[in-house]
């Protein structure tokens, strides 16, 4: 008996600025529609002075190619089409929150860590994340995400670190590797001014600042149970 195999529908995250006024959403669906995407859900990254920063989950038929939507989304006017990258699941609403519970239930500091760098990948919306220290030897890598790159630094001139912050991803600190990616970075302290989360997007978006702030909760966050 011959077995059926289904046929995976493509999906991404398309993060998009446009003019914060009535309709400008609608409008974008609309577009987007037109090339037969599928909108799945959409998060508000940030909002300033007559825009928005929107990151929407979107489906493509098979065989579309995602340049499709970037055309269609930038066919409007006021619509810039920050990045877009294939996508593995749908956001969730109150992600923090359970990634905070996983991080709880873990039985010691290490397992702690290490359900942090494996869980914030899909929470932030990054490539990788790693959690680092500086000590008086150098830099140490205490735990890193599935992906994180392998390439080791001996220079962290923002080390020790106050708050959390978006970091200069062509400085010359950053392995070569990195920068030939286009890895934004990112960073908070996590429990004292040596220990520090570290995120990377490969290829972008640059970090906007509330994501820099969230980081910094969820760091604020962490800190606090690992104590």
């Amino acid at each position: 008996m011959p077995l059926c195999n289904s046929v995976r529908v493509p999906s991404y995250l398309l993060r998009v600025q446009l003019e914060d006024r009535p309709g400008s959403l609608g409008s974008l669906a609309v577009a987007l529609g037109s090339v037969g995407a599928d909108i799945l859900s959409l998060d508000v990254v940030e909002r300033g002075a007559g825009f928005a920063i929107d990151d929407l989950v979107v489906e493509l038929p098979p065989g579309a190619m995602p340049d499709m939507l970037i055309t269609a989304a930038e066919n409007l006017n006021g619509v810039r089409v920050d990045s877009i990258r294939p996508h593995t699941g749908l956001l969730e609403a109150h992600r923090e929150l359970e990634l905070v519970d996983h991080i709880a239930a873990a039985p010691d500091r290490h397992a702690r860590l290490q359900v942090l760098a494996d869980e914030a990948p899909h929470v932030l919306r990054v490539g990788w994340c790693t959690v680092a220290r500086l000590t008086e030897s150098g830099i140490e890598r205490i735990v890193g995400s599935h992906g994180a790159p392998e390439t080791h630094t001996d220079e962290v001139p923002w080390l020790p670190i106050e708050s959390a912050t978006a970091l200069d991803g062509d400085a010359d600190w950053v392995p070569q590797v990195w920068r030939d990616m286009g890895t934004t970075l990112a960073a908070a302290p996590l429990g004292d001014q040596h220990t520090a989360v570290v995120l990377g997007r490969p290829g972008g978006p640059a970090f906007r600042p509330s994501e820099v702030a969230r980081l910094g909760y969820l760091a604020g966050i962490v800190a606090t149970l690992l104590r």
